[in-house]
């Protein structure tokens, strides 16, 4: 009998616990996730404001995605959090319009080595439809599901260079403290960070209903979408 009364007692307590401090926890996730959709547009802004990094702004309108990491950090899979966080965004080939933002994670076991302490910003164009396929999975290697390549930087002739001499379906772009990083991103691991998709659009849904079906919308992520859309 004492047990059971303890047991209600604790479930009591876990139901005051939720219906206090749920919505606060609920909040604090949803902040969090805003901020990587915030910190994403700087970052894309920050590129495209670069001359160093004209190759990307010339051939932003012609990729059929874009991934953008605020903050990449060196070390094993980086799983949680904001330093390996960041979102897919997929552009209508008709309309030229982009979706709305899905959430990723990415994780590597060797390029973080070569960076010392570093944070990298990572920009990545999907230049073809199999990479916007990779991203609509579970998870994937770049370098083993799909080809990446580094873009070309600088404001002379690499930055004119045309698109069919730049193999890969993914061309990268990083900055570590501002300067260009020209790092091999191969062996990385991308996935799908469902628990903030969730979180942003107050439901569970997987990255195709966001980005292609576009069956949930978030208004907040407007100022992201227009970035792409004036590259400005």
């Amino acid at each position: 009998m004492l047990i059971r009364k303890g047991t209600m007692v604790v479930m009591v307590l876990v139901g005051l616990l939720l219906v206090f401090y749920g919505p606060a926890i609920a909040a604090k996730d949803m902040r969090g996730a805003q901020g990587i959709v915030d910190n994403a547009r700087v970052t894309l802004s920050d590129f495209l404001r670069d001359p160093n990094y004209s190759w990307l702004h010339n051939h932003l309108d012609q990729a059929k995605g874009v991934l953008i990491f605020p903050q990449v950090l060196k070390g094993g899979f980086i799983w949680g959090g904001s330093g390996g966080t960041g979102v897919f965004m997929a552009r209508d080939e008709k309309t030229g319009a982009w979706s709305e933002p899905a959430f990723y994670t990415v994780g590597s076991v060797t390029f973080g080595l070569q960076i010392g302490g570093e944070a990298l910003q990572v920009v990545m164009l999907a230049m073809s439809q199999k990479a916007v396929d990779s991203v609509l999975s579970t998870s994937f290697k770049l370098g083993g599901d799909v080809s990446i390549a580094l873009g070309p930087v600088g404001a002379g002739v690499n930055a004119q260079a045309d698109l069919p001499s730049i193999t890969g379906d993914f061309i990268s772009f990083m900055k570590a403290k501002g300067l260009y990083a020209g790092l091999n991103l191969e062996g990385s691991v991308i996935a799908v960070r469902d628990s903030l998709n969730k979180v942003y659009y107050g439901t569970a849904v997987r990255p195709a209903e966001i980005v292609l079906r576009q069956s949930v919308h978030n208004s907040r992520s407007a100022e992201i979408r227009e970035s792409l859309k004036c590259k400005c």
